[in-house]
């Protein structure tokens, strides 16, 4: 459930936390840690219990950012916006944020399960007998994100939990941004670069059809096992964008519909304004295709 932040100060915290131990189970506050879910550029993920048992996810702002204003701020601001757009079954659930003993914390539902990627990498069963279904969940929790006002701007596997029953809950709003009315340039150019539209690598406006692209490129890789600009820099996968041929999702699996394969294509246009205008219309759309 753990997000990357852009990847020069990812690294530089990774760094920072190389060749320490690794966090310990213990008391924070009222809660006890039980297990060390996930740990990443930003925060630590515990499975945490309170005093009658209850069974919570919360997330930790790493000690050595404690006194690192851009990354509290990008902290608070991702759990202040969890907590207005929570209350919808495909986005994880929130129950409080604050501070406790001078750390940052939020306090989540907890999901027994896996993100996408990792249901990826271990060729998970649940993926393949629910593929139709995840994919469309998917398509919904962008949705309501939008709908809500905000555009999330770190859509990739890693912030897809799906559970052992197939559920879906987007997560981690830390890079969030209010949905623009029109195309803007977000200071910082928060993302990850290989979900990222070439109007963002490119740093110029964007807007809703920047989360659209990213989508396209998270199912793209669900249904081939392969990013369709793969590079290993920013200025890589810019390249690729704007001067290579997409290969198809066909030609890697020629089962899938070719209603499925149009949609993919539609949201990772070059041109914004030849993508989907809304999620509601991919939604729509992924339905009629999957017959969902």
């Amino acid at each position: 459930m753990e997000s990357g932040i852009d990847g020069k100060h990812m690294e530089t915290n990774l760094n920072e936390n190389a060749g320490k131990p690794p966090p310990q189970p213990g008391r924070f506050g009222r809660f006890y840690l039980q297990e060390l879910i996930n740990s990443g550029g930003m925060a630590d993920i515990w499975l945490a219990t309170d005093a009658k048992g209850e069974a919570f996810a919360l997330r930790r702002l790493h000690q050595n950012l404690r006194f690192n204003f851009t990354a509290r701020r990008r902290f608070v601001r991702g759990c202040e916006i969890l907590s207005q757009i929570h209350e919808h079954d495909k986005v994880i659930g929130y129950f409080e944020h604050g501070k406790i003993e001078g750390s940052h914390y939020l306090l989540m539902e907890y999901v027994e399960g896996s993100n996408l990627r990792q249901l990826q990498g271990r060729s998970d069963p649940t993926l393949g007998e629910n593929l139709a279904q995840i994919m469309i969940d998917m398509a919904v929790a962008l949705e309501h994100v939008h709908q809500s006002g905000f555009l999330h701007l770190d859509y990739k596997p890693e912030n897809i939990l799906v559970s052992r029953n197939a559920s879906v809950r987007l997560v981690d709003f830390d890079l969030a941004r209010r949905l623009p009315e029109k195309p803007k340039k977000m200071p910082g150019n928060p993302g990850t670069p290989a979900y990222m539209a070439p109007e963002q690598l490119q740093r110029q406006g964007i807007d809703q059809r920047t989360d659209i692209y990213a989508f396209g490129v998270t199912a793209y890789e669900m249904l081939t096992a392969a990013k369709p600009f793969p590079g290993e820099s920013p200025e890589e996968i810019l390249r690729r964008e704007l001067q290579d041929e997409l290969i198809s999702p066909r030609q890697y699996n020629a089962d899938l519909p070719p209603a499925l394969e149009k949609i993919i294509l539609k949201c990772l246009r070059r041109d914004m304004a030849e993508r989907y205008p809304y999620m509601s219309v991919v939604v729509r759309d992924l339905e009629q295709a999957l017959y969902v």
